[in-house]
């Protein structure tokens, strides 16, 4: 199989190095979040896009705390058997900051808590009702785990009907195992389906690169994202948070991701993102003007 053009792990290349800027939004944005107590997956994830998108005055909630109960060796989010117990004022909280930021556009995604029966759904209802009551006219994508397969707190979120619902997949089939030990791609794949044939959602997700899959492969996730009902993709350079976590394999080429998003175009997706920076809720706003038509 055919191993994507890159270069090995070790020293960034070029274009992977980021212009860091920051000015009264992204001051202006930290403030509030810290003044309301609210976690985000810019900051617990180690985005790179951190300062760009609270310069721009956006940033993606964090619900059910910021401590997890998986253990995905991608991820830099925190992680226990027992999180805290849920703050029951947090909705009323992102709510409140929704508010603030007068956001057109809200993004949702939390940590997995398969610690909770219904994986903390109840809490995702309770925080997209309370941000609708207070901005009725904010767009929410939620960006949402598997629930642990529990089809009953899955249609509970589901039936509040996001603007967009996006899971992300991550990675390939074959690399699950070390990636994400406790998830299943079968059950990802589930779910989108779930989403577009019982909900009629308009629907998103995305992948990592660099951490060994080959071209086929990705092509072949792409088509069963797209036979599974996905609407959008979104396709970005795994980042190696820490020297505990996964290694990146290599640093895939921008010509290369500019090729991903021909394959996705031409499977049928109805918008792709594909660049190294690129993550799962980097420039979301922009889906939702491609997502009017949707599903």
């Amino acid at each position: 199989m055919q191993k994507p053009m890159g270069v090995g792990a070790g020293r960034k290349p070029e274009w992977l190095k980021i212009k860091m800027t920051s000015g009264a939004s992204f001051a202006a944005t930290r403030q509030l979040l810290g003044r309301h107590s609210l976690h985000t997956v810019c900051r617990s994830a180690m985005c790179p896009n951190l300062q760009e998108c609270w310069s721009r005055g956006t940033a993606t909630f964090l619900l059910l705390g910021n401590v997890c109960t998986r253990t995905c060796r991608f991820c830099a989010v925190g992680k226990a058997e027992s999180p805290p117990a849920l703050d029951p004022d947090e909705p009323k909280k992102i709510a409140l900051a929704v508010h603030s930021m007068r956001l057109k556009y809200a993004v949702l995604t939390s940590v997995t808590r398969d610690d909770l029966d219904d994986g903390g759904a109840a809490q995702w209802v309770e925080t997209l009702r309370a941000i609708r009551q207070l901005t009725p006219s904010t767009s929410i994508e939620c960006l949402i785990p598997d629930f642990h397969g529990n089809n009953s707190a899955l249609d509970l979120l589901m039936a509040e009907v996001p603007e967009v619902l996006n899971h992300n997949i991550e990675t390939v089939p074959s690399l699950y195992s070390k990636v994400r030990p406790q998830a299943s791609y079968t059950a990802s794949l589930k779910l989108l389906l779930r989403a577009k044939e019982r909900h009629g959602l308009a629907t998103k997700s995305g992948l990592m690169v660099g951490m060994g899959e080959t071209l086929e492969e990705i092509t072949t996730s792409l088509y069963d994202l797209i036979r599974h009902g996905c609407d959008m993709v979104t396709i970005g350079q795994y980042l190696q948070p820490s020297p505990a976590h996964l290694p990146v394999e290599r640093y895939i080429t921008p010509e290369v991701f500019d090729q991903y998003r021909d394959i996705a175009l031409t499977l049928g997706f109805r918008h792709v993102q594909s660049a190294p920076f690129v993550r799962s809720s980097y420039h979301a706003e922009t889906y939702a003007q491609n997502s009017e038509s949707l599903p």
